[in-house]
């Protein structure tokens, strides 16, 4: 398990659901783009260091495939950036989209 980053994830066990997008209220996470996945898309962690650690993404994920750091770790705090980066996410079908970094 990792023990340096607030959220990972086990790809081989993610289906593409986007539950766990769904409930990240920080925007930390999107789905990419990955044609080999069985749905052609794959859970992705944006950004680490924007996760407030309040493991609505673990715990909805049907799949157990995202890990959320113990209660010991510094996360970081939810901002107006990381809220408007979530709601942009989920405007976009879950997707990161272009004005954040993304791909069109």
């Amino acid at each position: 398990m990792e023990k340096e980053v607030a959220v990972w994830t086990d790809e081989s066990r993610c289906k593409g659901c986007n539950i766990c997008v769904s409930y990240c209220p920080s925007g930390t996470l999107a789905m990419r783009y990955e044609p080999s996945a069985i749905q052609g898309i794959m859970i992705e962690v944006i950004d680490a260091s924007t996760c407030i650690g309040c493991r609505d993404c673990e715990t909805h994920c049907p799949d157990f495939a995202i890990f959320v750091a113990d209660k010991g770790f510094k996360f970081a705090k939810l901002t107006q950036e990381s809220k408007a980066r979530s709601e942009a996410i989920k405007s976009n079908n879950y997707m990161l989209p272009e004005d954040f970094g993304g791909d069109k």
